[in-house]
């Protein structure tokens, strides 16, 4: 009796997931199929899609199939049937042991196209799949809502009955685990590798909790029967629940559990509950260490402090003995990710390192981790700062600390070299930033040249930077309006722009990977995002899925940031930061207007290398074209300006040999830093500047 009980339940699960998982999946591959339709619709979507690399697009609509168990007579379902038939013992179906469960939990499913979803009907009547689609919807309507308001209520039941069964037992090696007690992965397995990523998308996570949810509903039922048929065993249960109370006064409790020692670094710094959240989540958490180390290069992480108490990453690929440095500083919404995500043979942090420099890549203020001096700073104060503060603080803090590394070093390496000994900086420090990058180093050039401080840099290469935009699409126009029109307001309610919590972070990551799992809606979703940047091809959706927007940090903008963009806009010109009176101007500037940057360009004293993409519509090359206009007529002789076909993405996060063949060819020419007479303006920079609030 009690075997035909369980192969009955045996028999209904089985078939509640096939209907479950092929209903979700129905549903994916319909909301895929929509939206290749719309993407058909959509003018201007194949320059758009440019930027996905192997990007196939096949709007073939389709409609949803049957269970793969209906297929062809014979499948998986049957195959079930069949080994319960013959395995008289098999009391029920284990999905989570062995190598294949690990595999089913980490390789996500098929896309929609791949061929398990196109499962052939030729042996069917052409009529076949139209009658059966609606009474199969009709049904899942039926029985799947029902389920869901209901079944809360065994579960809950499960739980209160589990608890009296959770005993302290030693876990043996080889002792049946958990459907998530997988082994607990040291460091060497925390961060998984790009190239095999096997993380889980919402569509796999949903499929993933249904399934355990059924397996814990079948497995009361399973437990209820078990009792119900053998009276023994329930009386020695509620017994043996009776004798527990009488040793409660255990200090250890009765929910502990024993975790194999096998599983645990001896090095493992991490806690096991973060990484078994991490485990559970399934995200990319990978940091730019996790790629340079595995990829087998040394790393070093340096804190830097700012004078205004931010706390600064300074990441670095050394040589401690080399004389020629690069530093690579990133733009908006980007980290040092940014110079190290295309592996070796396509970043230039890594072409950099083989060409012998010393690497160092800065990172921004503006984690959402919000690191400072002061723990119980407001979020109003930590967001208070512009690209002033991105130029007048955070380069000039980390360029310091790079001159006191270098300097102490190569006396130490390189004792008995007369010029080592006697040169005030016996290295040359080169600049390669991007975007937003690019502004903040020609600022703090500027600023350091009028205020008579040493920059210590010796060649900047600039690849799309910032600082004029007043040729833009209609977007930037309408957000430009906005900012300036209800800056004052906007401030008070959002001091930054970023994904707030955890949860919606977590949800970023996994929506990347649905979006490479179904293609057409990753196509709609990249046609769209470049819309709202005019056009752009870059590749949006790969930038969406890197690792420096996981849950637990990622990079974010502060609304200053964003104002000052937009001042810079309105003026047609790159301008410091407009504090908004005379008074606070006066007290940072000197004079009640902001300084005028590009007035000041004579005072570079280093060659410039601009850089523009064809294809950029954030910055176009009209605008990188204006610096190397005004570089020209104010007098910067070693000043040079290139275009490729590249969308604004395209200069860090794609693959590119001719840029990286460019750069590499412009950090050749670095050449001693000529020495000029700094001449005054009426004009004079604090030396400190304080942060004036609106």
């Amino acid at each position: 009796m009690q075997r035909i009980v369980d192969n009955a339940l045996d028999v209904t699960k089985e078939s509640v997931k096939t209907l479950t998982y092929e209903s979700l999946n129905n549903i994916a591959r319909s909301i895929n199929g929509v939206s290749a339709l719309l993407l058909t619709l959509l003018p201007g979507k194949a320059s758009v899609l440019e930027g996905l690399h192997g990007w196939e697009l096949r709007p073939t609509l389709r409609a949803p199939r049957l269970p793969r168990w209906m297929h062809n007579g014979v499948s998986s379902f049957n195959h079930f049937i069949h080994e319960l038939s013959v395995d008289s013992d098999a009391s029920s179906l284990d999905y989570s042991s062995g190598e294949d469960s690990d595999d089913a939990m980490s390789t996500p499913p098929p896309s929609p196209l791949s061929q398990t979803s196109l499962r052939s009907w030729a042996s069917l009547p052409a009529n076949y799949e139209s009658h059966w689609t609606e009474w199969i919807t009709l049904i899942l309507w039926w029985v799947l809502l029902p389920s869901r308001i209901l079944l809360w209520v065994p579960l809950h039941l499960l739980r209160l009955f589990s608890r009296g069964d959770s005993r302290v037992t030693p876990m043996s090696r080889h002792s049946p685990r958990p459907y998530f007690s997988n082994a607990v992965p040291g460091k060497e397995h925390h961060v998984p590798n790009r190239t095999t990523d096997r993380r889980r998308g919402v569509i796999e996570d949903l499929q993933l909790g249904i399934e355990i949810f059924i397996d814990a509903i079948f497995d009361f039922f399973h437990k209820a029967a078990h009792l119900l048929l053998s009276p023994s065993e329930a009386v020695g249960i509620v017994l043996s629940l009776f004798s527990s109370s009488n040793h409660s006064h255990s200090p250890r409790g009765n929910y502990d559990y024993v975790l194999d020692d096998e599983t645990l670094g001896d090095n493992d710094s991490s806690s096991p509950t973060e990484r078994t959240m991490t485990s559970l989540y399934n995200t990319d958490t990978r940091t730019c260490q996790d790629v340079i180390t595995e990829l087998g290069y040394p790393y070093e992480a340096i804190r830097v402090v700012t004078s205004d108490g931010y706390g600064l990453l300074l990441e670095r690929i050394p040589r401690r003995d080399a004389r020629k440095a690069v530093f690579l500083q990133h733009g908006v919404l980007d980290s040092s990710m940014g110079w190290v995500s295309n592996g070796v043979v396509g970043s230039p942090a890594f072409a950099a390192y083989d060409q012998g420099y010393d690497v160092y890549l800065g990172n921004f203020r503006g984690l959402v981790s919000r690191d400072h001096v002061n723990k119980n700073i407001s979020s109003k104060d930590f967001w208070s700062y512009s690209i002033n503060e991105h130029a007048r603080e955070d380069i000039p803090a980390m360029i310091e600390k790079i001159h006191e590394i270098k300097t102490s070093e190569l006396r130490l390496y390189q004792p008995n070299m007369e010029e080592v000994v006697n040169e005030e900086q016996p290295y040359k420090l080169c600049v390669l930033s991007h975007s937003l990058g690019g502004a903040a180093v020609l600022m703090y050039v500027i600023t350091s040249r009028i205020e008579e401080k040493p920059h210590r840099l010796s060649r900047l290469i600039l690849l799309s930077p910032a600082g004029f935009h007043e040729d833009s699409n209609l977007c930037f126009t309408l957000i430009e309006h906005t900012f300036l029109l209800l800056g004052p307001l906007l401030s008070r309610i959002v001091p930054a722009f970023y994904i707030p919590t955890r949860f919606f972070r977590m949800l970023l990551n996994k929506l990347a990977r649905d979006f490479h799992n179904y293609p057409a809606v990753g196509g709609l979703v990249q046609t769209l995002m470049s819309y709202v940047v005019g056009g752009d091809s870059s590749n949006w959706l790969g930038v969406m899925g890197l690792p420096h927007y996981n849950m637990n940090d990622m990079p974010a903008v502060s609304f200053r940031v964003a104002l000052h963009l937009a001042q810079i806009k309105r003026s047609s010109k790159f301008k410091m930061f407009d504090y908004g009176s005379v008074k606070a101007n006066m007290e940072v500037y000197g004079s009640p207007e902001p300084l005028d940057l590009g007035e000041f360009y004579g005072l570079i004293d280093v060659p410039v290398d601009l850089v523009a993409g064809k294809k950029d519509k954030v910055i176009r090359p009209s605008m990188v074209r204006k610096h190397y206009r005004v570089m020209r007529e104010t007098g910067v002789v070693d000043a040079s300006y290139n275009e490729f076909e590249y969308a604004h993405l395209d200069f860090t996060f794609s693959h590119r040999e001719e840029l990286l063949a460019y750069v590499m060819s412009r950090l050749l020419l670095v050449e001693p830093t000529q020495t000029q007479p700094v001449y005054k303006k009426g004009m004079k920079l604090k030396k400190k500047m304080e942060t004036t609030r609106l």
